[in-house]
């Protein structure tokens, strides 16, 4: 369908092509903008050179200044640190690394007073192997309840001494480890999809289902806005643990096309967040339940944000587009409607903790790795000054989509993956895992820089930083890029007002097709004509003012200038 939009534009005549239409609903998270912090990489105030919750709870009138609506924190809670916080030992209290309870409510009540939400990184795949319940199963007998709550199996071969099954860790190896049992025997195996110290929860036991059912109450009656929920989609194990053939993110390799990974999507699942997003809608205040969920294709990941369980899931298909325009369109229009099918918002995100961050992955002449992969010394380098320009016009055009959009520290400085980081620094238990074969996600957990002229760019109070910074962090600390008006930093602060302004969030969507070259793409939301030039020549636009380039130089009159973003006023 085409429609004719000078009634509503009344500056420019132009005809679109309709995709999406502004939901009824105003609920806050459907156009919500949230802001990842990496709580040991933010800000350090106690001079251990680790980030902590002082620090964040400092820094939240830095972060009040970008308009954003929440934070998401990855984890924080007592735990080995095998695996950055992912491998919890006690759901319901803080690592002294990062402070204590009193830190968090101060955190919590500071942010409030902001009008900034505080979600938390929930982690119910799997614990660390100090965790209480995980030490009572090791010192139960095979086929207790204490070990119903985890998946223990026996081995195969004549005497037990091979893994169940083929399954691959994330990280690198077989997904399985034999224990010693109590009597010092050699003994079951137990599930880890990720690392050694992992074990798997079973979660189809029914006391697995009632202990997360309580640490969910301990965090919100603490005043958290919600959740984001660590690997969703591997909760639920196909029955009789099969072998698997595809490679360990559960995608298929040659010779198994279209088989399901069975780890990942399995039926039952949803029945889990549909429970909680009852616990979820007993709390006043709209907390919301956010699925990291690496599900394809996008219509079936649209199955997890139904009116009855997830409000959000990351758009992982929009994150890992490449620098080329028709295939970012159509993740863009795909998305739209498989979203709209079920009535939800999508959800936008180009950068994480676990993913090269987007100013590097455009500056390579490839895609890039793949998730939980990074780059390194021996790989090759992006073009940091190429990779800065594509990605302040990837973000200006992403703040102009309908629907949430997350958003991970450091993005807003333009700051690039640390690709030289030294071996001797890295922590990342992928780079351990594969005796270095896979670099691993350290580079992009660099601390942040504060202040171009102190010791560990003002990240410390003492100077220290858990992991080296470049030198490269001293121009864009943010008090550099705070003091420049054409700086990433500005650029973000401007276009987050002006989405917040025009309710782009909350808008439409329409293709604007009256351009001949394939390197453009450009829609209408609003009264705002928005175009990337992802090609290699200057395109020409309707002659129109300019409210926000990625830019200073993206128009040449009103020509839009290769690897540029530019929001055009229609009215």
């Amino acid at each position: 369908m085409v429609e004719d939009l000078a009634t509503v534009s009344g500056r420019a005549h132009l005809r679109v092509i309709p995709v999406h239409e502004p939901s009824a609903r105003r609920d806050w998270w459907r156009s919500s903008v949230i802001y990842q912090i990496y709580p040991r990489s933010f800000r350090d105030l106690r001079g251990d050179g680790v980030g902590d919750l002082q620090g964040i709870t400092a820094e939240i009138p830095a972060l009040a200044d970008l308009e954003i609506d929440a934070v998401w924190l990855s984890p924080f809670y007592r735990s080995p640190q095998k695996d950055a916080g992912y491998d919890v030992a006690d759901y319901c209290s803080v690592d002294p690394l990062f402070g204590d309870l009193d830190d968090f409510d101060a955190l919590i009540a500071q942010a409030s007073r902001h009008k900034i939400r505080v979600i938390v990184d929930l982690v119910p795949n799997h614990c660390s192997d100090q965790h209480r319940l995980f030490q009572e199963a090791l010192a139960s007998p095979a086929g207790s309840p204490a070990r119903d709550m985890f998946i223990f199996r026996d081995g195969t071969g004549e005497h037990g001494e091979n893994p169940p099954n083929n399954w691959q860790s994330h990280f690198g190896g077989p997904a399985w480890t034999r224990i010693t049992e109590p009597d010092g025997t050699p003994g079951q195996w137990y599930l880890h999809l990720f690392d050694t110290s992992q074990p798997d929860f079973n979660w189809d036991c029914p006391a697995v289902h009632a202990e997360f059912e309580k640490i969910l109450r301990f965090w919100l009656d603490r005043g958290v806005g919600g959740f984001r929920v660590d690997v969703a989609h591997a909760l639920i194990k196909k029955s009789g643990l099969p072998d698997w053939g595809g490679r360990a993110d559960g995608s298929s390799s040659e010779g198994y096309p279209g088989v399901e990974a069975p780890m990942f999507g399995q039926p039952g699942i949803h029945d889990i967040y549909r429970s909680w997003r009852k616990i979820l809608d007993s709390y006043d205040g709209e907390r919301v339940l956010c699925a990291e969920a690496t599900i394809d294709p996008v219509e079936r990941l649209s199955d997890w944000v139904r009116p009855d369980e997830m409000h959000q899931t990351f758009n992982f298909a929009y994150l890992h587009h490449p620098w080329d325009a028709p295939a970012l369109r159509k993740v863009i229009e795909s998305s739209l409607r498989a979203f709209d099918r079920v009535g939800a918002p999508t959800t936008w995100v180009l950068s994480n903790h676990d993913v090269v961050r987007h100013t590097s992955r455009f500056g390579l002449t490839g895609a890039g790795p793949r998730s939980g992969d990074g780059l390194g010394p021996q790989d090759e380098q992006p073009n940091l000054e190429l990779g800065l320009v594509r990605g302040r016009a990837a973000t200006l055009l992403m703040l102009a989509l309908p629907g949430g959009v997350y958003l991970y520290q450091g993005e807003e400085l333009g700051l690039p993956d640390h690709t030289l980081l030294p071996d001797e620094f890295r922590q990342d238990p992928t780079f351990h895992r594969t005796a270095g074969v896979r670099v691993g996600r350290d580079g992009n957990r660099v601390p942040l820089p504060w202040k171009a002229n102190l010791p560990s760019y003002g990240f410390s109070s003492t100077g220290e930083s858990w992991l080296p910074q470049p030198p490269i962090w001293g121009k864009h600390s943010r008090d550099i890029e705070r003091r420049n008006p054409d700086s990433t930093l500005n650029l973000y602060r401007n276009a987050l007002a002006l989405r917040r302004e025009l309710r782009l969030g909350d808008g439409s969507l329409a293709w604007w097709p009256e351009h001949d070259d394939e390197g453009l793409v450009a829609f209408v939301n609003g009264g705002v004509l928005v175009a990337i030039n992802m090609g290699e020549a200057p395109v020409q636009l309707p002659d129109l003012p300019l409210l926000l380039g990625s830019a200073a130089d993206a128009l040449e009159g009103s020509r839009l200038r290769p690897n540029r973003t530019v929001w055009l006023r229609l009215d």
